[in-house]
């Protein structure tokens, strides 16, 4: 497919999406869900991004979910469109990586809402990690039927190992989000555990309540603690969040 990203002009490339839906179901409103971005030492490792137990869980509310694997990452391949330079280094930026991301995504849903099966009138984007903020991102552009959008962990920077609950630049993604929620279109909810250690407990807070600031529409809602780094709860203890989510569409209509 074909989209336009900042500094990287017309690009083309293949996207891998998978989708989950229900056959019998003449129309769904979408969802598309974002994964996050591996730490460097494990990018080789990435495949084909699915979620299954999650977008199964989602089309059991209705919806038709897609699952694109953004370019530079597993089956999908070709160059690495969202890095933020070498880590640390004080050329580190985060706002053209998550505009790339979200480039991408807008012209996955551009194809998906011709689909027979797709209601291109309500719709949801959700992400995970550097899909969370991706997420954030999105909620910006003026995307057909979105009606929310839903942040598992976003952040940027971040690496447990090495850095642990202290990302590159924290006050870089604080600027970043206090300007998506100067321009965000559509209600967003924002889950993280309470031991997330890419980002620690107090970060996230602050990053929200940048975006209240810039004039973004929000709830923020701590999850509990899982195992000894919270920050995959997306997958690992979804019953610690699905309360708090559907709580989230009944509030946006679904």
């Amino acid at each position: 497919m074909n989209f336009k990203t900042l500094h990287w002009g017309e690009f083309t490339q293949n996207i891998k999406v998978t989708v989950f839906r229900d056959t019998e179901k003449a129309k769904s409103p979408y969802l598309i869900l974002n994964h996050g971005r591996p730490v460097a030492s494990e990018m080789s490792k990435f495949t084909r991004a699915r979620y299954s137990q999650n977008s199964r869980y989602f089309v059991s509310l209705g919806f038709v979910v897609f699952v694109p694997t953004r370019v530079g990452y597993g089956e999908t391949g070709g160059p690495d469109m969202e890095t933020s330079g070498q880590q640390c280094d004080f050329s580190t930026e985060y706002d053209r990586p998550f505009a790339n991301a979200a480039d991408q995504v807008a012209t996955v849903l551009s194809h998906a809402k011709m689909l027979p099966y797709v209601d291109p009138t309500r719709g949801l984007v959700v992400g995970q990690s550097f899909g969370g903020t991706t997420a954030m991102a999105l909620s910006t552009r003026e995307l057909p039927g979105l009606a929310g959008a839903v942040n598992f962990a976003g952040g940027a920077g971040g690496n447990p190992t090495t850095r642990p609950e202290n990302p590159c630049y924290p006050h870089r993604i604080e600027k970043l989000f206090e300007d998506y929620g100067s321009k965000a279109k559509v209600p967003t909810i924002w889950l993280y555990s309470e031991n997330d250690r890419f980002w620690g407990p107090a970060l996230p807070k602050k990053w929200f309540d940048a975006f209240v600031k810039g004039g973004g529409k929000g709830k923020f809602v701590p999850l509990p603690p899982h195992g000894r780094d919270g920050h995959g709860i997306f997958s690992a203890n979804p019953e610690a969040w699905k309360p708090a989510f559907e709580a989230f569409l009944r509030e946006v209509g679904f």
